[in-house]
């Protein structure tokens, strides 16, 4: 991480009294890497909504250990294969496979919140997109590297939520759950911020590969995704008990 002063790196832009700082010179081609990400990331999330679409109506690989294999082996493929240029094909088929059967293992989920309500699926993806979109826009126009220092935080809460699932194993209590449910929300939207002015720095450091950058913000997108649709659902469910 690059330790010399910014200050005059950057230029302030004022819009409707409020402060944005941009960096200025060398900004264009990270912008054009930024907007290849989020163009990855779209990609990835419409593979992994037709991933839980296939799952939800039709009987394919359902229940089958190749839906938590075929991820993790196709993003090792992808991790090992490095960008030279002339593979970019390749490995965007890779990172569209992963998030396939990544929407192939939520299916599940969806279904049973759509047995509760269907407007809650809809609900979680407008909400995690507004999330997912104010955090991004706070680490791109803030200070640089100003979140990095995130990544102690995040490493405390990872400890934590590593704590409670092992405690889950022997007493499955809702509390637990809970905690645990809530603390991972809060860490996927801190995973945001940092990913994405950590993706911001390994460009500035000549890392070029957007599709591997792709990946994590991917990832903290359906993290957030997954805990607010349980969130959701949880406060449906508890509003028709006491209806009841």
């Amino acid at each position: 991480m690059p330790g010399e002063s910014v200050g005059a790196n950057f230029v302030t832009r004022r819009f409707a009294n409020i402060e944005y700082t941009y960096p200025q010179g060398s900004d264009e081609p990270l912008k054009q890497h930024l907007k290849n990400v989020y163009a990855c990331v779209m990609l990835s999330l419409m593979s992994a909504a037709v991933g839980a679409y296939v799952d939800m109506f039709t009987n394919f690989m359902s229940n089958s250990i190749l839906t938590l294999l075929a991820p993790l082996g196709l993003l090792t493929a992808l991790h090992y294969t490095k960008d030279n240029g002339k593979n970019t094909f390749m490995r965007l088929s890779l990172l569209l496979g992963f998030a396939f059967f990544t929407g192939l293992s939520i299916g599940p989920l969806t279904k049973q919140v759509i047995m509760i309500d269907p407007q809650i699926v809809t609900t979680s993806l407008v909400s995690t997109s507004l999330v997912f979109l104010m955090f991004s826009l706070s680490a791109i126009f803030a200070e640089r590297g100003s979140w990095l220092y995130l990544g102690g935080t995040i490493t405390s809460l990872l400890s934590a939520m590593f704590v409670f699932s092992l405690i889950s194993l022997f007493f499955r209590t809702t509390m637990f759950f809970q905690v645990s449910l809530y603390i991972g929300l809060i860490l996927m939207c801190a995973f945001v911020l940092y990913d994405t002015q950590l993706i911001m720095e390994k460009r500035r450091q000549g890392d070029k590969d957007f599709i591997a950058h792709s990946v994590d913000l991917f990832i903290d997108f359906l993290g957030i995704f997954r805990r607010l649709m349980i969130i959701l659902a949880q406060k449906e469910d508890q509003k028709r008990e006491k209806k009841n």
